[in-house]
């Protein structure tokens, strides 16, 4: 018997797990996860690398913060520096599933600073500089889906960058962000790019919208909204999936994908279930459909290996239902294009708060070594 891990991964979703440390990588943790429970990827963000620079429990970063205090780094560079390093590393760890893929996984995504992320030029030049420092061709740079974010995002691409869109929570941002990645191609097939040398994911957000919607839902508090909870966050992502195959089947995209381009994966995001009466495989197992991303949280990863059922495609039989979804959340008076602008808002403040913290404990590190 197949694991269901090895069921979903012959389903056609690529596994990738949503944590990374320098621990996870020294002891063989992430290899023995790509052989027994089919990762092909990992994503970062600032709250999993505060979370692992500052365990008092992981003394992995303590000499590289010396060496770098003795330089007189800033904490900022001190980030940069062990964040470089740890994505490197587990790149290379991935190199091998880089290869066998034809490049589409393997991958390792960094975060731009979460300061940028109303600042296209800012975005776009620590994107440039990231992109440099590691050096690896499996590498996604994060970008925010912000306003000022699509830009960026487009000139990257243009640059030649491989891009992991994060933060997108409404179909409205999703078609202006398959949009960017389509512009950036072009403006790269202009100045002579390898097409194919380019990827790019679009990380749609999955149980922060039941969140948000189901305490709304709650506080109308009839049978009909009361009936709508847990049922947003689903719908949503199956209706990104429906967009994504709209918009690569059009004439402007299928130029680009006969000139080699790649198709702009959706990869579930924020898929660790938060409502303790839901199954906790929920926001895998029904969002399975050919050719997605799922990053999970170890937990999820771990659920999902030890019972996850996987009955094939989730998705695409559920258009119908899932519109009906939204037409249900209006009529009982959820306003669903404020519940993704809070949730965007939220999203960004949060990673804005935990890059602050890591950067105060690194500078209460730093100052501890001089």
């Amino acid at each position: 018997m197949s694991t269901p891990t090895a069921q979903l991964a012959a389903a056609g979703v690529s596994i990738w797990l949503d944590d990374l440390s320098r621990t996870r990588i020294s002891s063989g943790n992430l290899a023995d996860l790509i052989a027994s429970r089919n990762v092909v990827g990992v994503t970062t963000n600032p709250t999993i690398f505060a979370n692992a620079i500052t365990d008092k429990n992981d003394t992995s970063y303590d000499a590289q913060v010396t060496e770098l205090a003795a330089t007189g780094a800033t904490a900022e560079e001190a980030v940069f520096a062990a964040t470089t390093q740890d994505v490197a590393a587990a790149l290379d760890v991935f190199r091998p599933v880089w290869e066998a893929s034809n490049h589409v996984d393997g991958r390792v995504s960094i975060e731009v600073s979460p300061d940028l992320a109303h600042d296209t030029e800012g975005t776009v030049a620590q994107a440039k500089q990231l992109w440099a420092k590691v050096d690896r061709p499996n590498l996604l740079v994060k970008i925010p889906a912000t306003k000022a974010g699509l830009p960026a995002i487009t000139e990257a691409i243009a640059s030649g960058i491989s891009v992991n869109v994060t933060l997108i929570f409404s179909l409205e941002r999703y078609a202006e962000v398959i949009d960017a990645y389509i512009a950036g191609l072009e403006r790269a097939h202009s100045a002579d790019f390898d097409l194919s040398s380019i990827h790019s994911v679009a990380s749609f957000f999955v149980s922060r919208v039941d969140t948000e919607t189901d305490k709304r839902l709650t506080e109308i508090g009839t049978d009909e909204a009361l009936a709508l909870k847990s049922k947003a966050g689903l719908a949503n992502a199956r209706l990104a999936y429906e967009l994504f195959e709209q918009k690569f089947a059009e004439k402007r995209a299928q130029d680009l994908l006969k000139l080699g381009a790649n198709l702009q994966r959706p990869l579930w995001a924020s898929t660790g279930v938060k409502d303790p009466n839901l199954p906790d495989t929920l926001y895998v197992t029904e969002l399975v459909a050919e050719g997605v991303v799922n990053t999970m949280p170890e937990k999820t990863l771990e659920a999902t290996f030890d019972h996850g059922v996987i009955t094939g495609d989730t998705i695409t039989g559920g258009y119908a239902e899932a519109h009906h979804v939204f037409t249900d959340l209006a009529a009982v008076g959820v306003d669903f294009a404020d519940v993704t602008q809070v949730l965007e808002d939220e999203g960004v403040a949060k990673f804005i708060d935990s890059w602050h913290d890591l950067l105060a404990q690194v500078s209460e590190g730093l100052e501890a070594q001089r």
